[in-house]
């Protein structure tokens, strides 16, 4: 297993690295395209808006390689703005196209009487507990979450989890073959957040075909 982490230049990537040598693990970063062919894992932290995040991507050639890189169903790991990008556009940067990978986009929170961001300790609830990922899980885990934006129009087979905030119930995480991604930050979750990289870091990389 040999693990890579997309730098665009715009978020704090030591906190996930720490959390992934706890677990035995030396991530590398990624800052070109012809990088990623070094990998079997890759792990994209997100901090950041979501426009500035797509323009970074474009600018270091990464965008379409990443595309590429999930169609051939390689293990990747999408955090908060890593997970966000996933998604069609996100009323955060009006005019931005995302990834795509994912049919849906991304709003703002806009329940009353809630604080946003929503920041802080918070359960989810497991829609596919069964997977790889929530190996060793209990029904209700909690995470850790930072965000004031989150995704929409979520077709049901990706969601992986949901979230309660105010009275607006998200999709806290998603899967779709090899990949996984959260809202939440699993790097700042203590042992559950520990758990989840480590379900990630377990599996095995696609067959090369013959």
């Amino acid at each position: 297993m040999k693990l890579g982490m997309i730098d665009y230049g715009r978020g704090n990537l030591r906190s996930v690295i720490n959390a992934c040598r706890q677990l035995g693990h030396e991530p590398s970063l990624v800052t070109k395209p012809e990088e990623l062919a070094n990998f079997t894992h890759l792990i994209f932290p997100g901090q950041g808006a979501f426009g500035d995040c797509m323009e970074s991507l474009h600018r270091l050639g990464l965008a379409e390689p990443l595309r590429e890189w999930i169609a051939a169903d390689k293990p990747y790991f999408g955090i908060c703005v890593g997970y966000q990008l996933l998604f069609e556009a996100s009323e955060e940067s009006p005019g931005t196209a995302g990834l795509s990978i994912i049919p849906g986009s991304v709003k703002r929170f806009t329940s009353s009487g809630i604080k946003i961001p929503h920041m802080g300790w918070n359960s989810t609830s497991l829609k596919n507990p069964n997977s790889l990922a929530w190996q060793n899980f209990t029904d209700h885990p909690y995470f850790y979450f930072v965000h004031s934006f989150y995704p929409v129009g979520v077709p049901q087979q990706f969601i992986s989890a949901t979230c309660q905030y105010g009275q607006e119930d998200f999709c806290a995480a998603i899967e779709k073959g090899r990949l996984f991604a959260t809202q939440f930050h699993p790097e700042k979750s203590q042992h559950a957040g520990l758990q989840l990289l480590g379900n990630f870091l377990s599996e095995n990389p696609p067959s090369e075909k013959s």
